[in-house]
């Protein structure tokens, strides 16, 4: 096992009376509730540094954003103001004149103690006034993520929705020839960088999950021939089994408060759902079909849980209540559907569809209707969602390939990027937003 300890960052918001004063309200904004969006052009200017690292950071904002889709970082060839105090108000006709309808200038210095000291501010061109303006201190070992809070920042003050950047994801990687192929546990940023190891690779580990209020994952592995499924402590690389039982265990997901596991128990040829108290270890059943229902999967309130079954033929997705009542299916289009998975914001359930020998990754309203395909391929499944509901992850095996690759795309479904990783990747799981 490979520890990893996650150093929290120290984020100091500067005191706004030392900075320009915000006007009431900014004209850049960006409706993200509309289909297509036009990405709006941004000025991501080299933070000033006595190093690379300011020039650096500015790089991480802009990727950032760009990959957001909402967000088209203005060529700094075209650049005519050439910024040598970010404190000062910049030229804002020099702004508007390559179409930069926002700017984004800051400074990184090193403080006596060793700390970083980042800062930043975000200008509406075309307004004349600053949208906001903050400064962070941390560890320089922590510079990506000073980067991501900014982008978020950002994100945030223009389309009035938190941001996803400062996020890590755990999936596992895959290595070695297909007859013999290795999964380790990992975990990264969510562009992809900072990638960890968190198992050994020894033995077989499946669906990894975050904890939605702590930094704890839990996974299913395969260790010594047996099925069960584990919680993992991300801070201190403590393991432990969540239970013992009988038959095999799998698809086990976190309730919306962290205090349970939800999973599915297969015995006799059949599974069914179970949830466990993680205090007490005591289990409740929640179906009982001679189906198979698993890959269960919380409303963000609690209240709900949506998960795949077979009992009318093939795999469909069904909605009931936390208690296990009420179950109804939801998907009635052609072919199977199965990874359901709630939406944070509570409005949508993402799925991976089979039909007409593709695989495709979609979204529909808890009752099913609304239905729609953002992506389709080959093989495209298990799909996560960013913690702002706005982005999903989402693993790809395609055609001729080695082996799976992680990629995004954005509810509107025109945003597809692959995530790079040293190795094959799948089984992606998404974390909150980092504290």
């Amino acid at each position: 096992m490979m520890k990893r300890s996650f150093i929290r960052l120290v984020i100091a918001l500067a005191g706004m009376a030392v900075m320009f004063s915000s006007a009431a309200q900014a004209a850049v904004t960006i409706n993200v509730n509309k289909g297509r969006v036009e990405p709006l052009p941004i000025a991501i200017t080299d933070f000033l540094s006595n190093d690379a690292l300011g020039p650096q950071i500015s790089q991480v904002i802009a990727a950032d954003l760009q990959r957001s889709g909402l967000f088209a970082p203005v060529n700094k060839a075209a650049f005519i103001e050439k910024i040598s105090d970010p404190n000062k108000q910049p030229r804002f006709e020099d702004w508007k004149a390559i179409n930069a309808q926002a700017m984004v200038s800051g400074r990184i210095t090193r403080e006596a103690d060793g700390r970083l000291r980042a800062e930043f501010r975000l200008w509406d061109t075309f307004a004349g006034q600053q949208m906001t303006g903050q400064q962070f201190f941390t560890q320089p070992d922590n510079w990506r993520r000073v980067a991501h809070i900014i982008a978020d920042a950002i994100y945030q003050q223009i389309t009035g929705e938190k941001g996803y950047f400062d996020t890590r994801v755990v999936f596992v990687s895959e290595s070695g020839p297909k007859t013999a192929r290795q999964r380790q546990l990992s975990i990264m940023d969510q562009d992809g960088f900072n990638v960890r190891a968190l198992t050994g690779g020894k033995d077989l580990v499946l669906t990894p999950r975050f904890s939605p209020s702590r930094q704890e994952v839990t996974y299913m592995s395969f260790e010594g021939d047996q099925p069960r499924v584990y919680l993992l402590q991300l801070e201190s690389g403590r393991r432990e089994v969540v239970g013992n039982f009988p038959g095999m265990t799998f698809s086990p997901r976190f309730s919306p408060d962290g205090q349970k596991v939800i999973m599915s128990l297969q015995q006799e040829g059949n599974a069914n759902i179970y949830t466990m108290d993680l205090r007490s270890r005591t289990t409740t059943r929640l179906t009982n079909t001679a189906a198979i229902d698993t890959a269960p999967s919380y409303s963000p309130d609690g209240r709900q849980i949506t998960f795949e079954s077979d009992r009318g033929g093939r795999q469909q997705i069904y909605v009931m209540n936390a208690d296990g009542s009420g179950q109804n299916r939801i998907s009635f289009g052609d072919g199977s559907y199965s990874t359901p998975v709630w939406s944070p914001r509570g409005d949508l359930i993402a799925f991976t569809k089979q039909s007409g020998g593709k695989f495709s990754i979609g979204v529909m309203k808890p009752d099913g209707s609304g239905e729609r395909i953002l992506t389709s391929g080959f093989h495209n499944e298990g799909p996560t969602w960013a913690p702002n509901g706005r982005v999903l992850m989402f693993f790809r095996q395609n055609a001729g390939a080695g082996g799976p690759q992680l990629y995004s795309i954005d509810l509107t479904g025109y945003n597809e990027q692959a995530i790079k990783t040293p190795t094959f990747a799948s089984d992606p799981a998404w974390s909150p937003l980092m504290e």
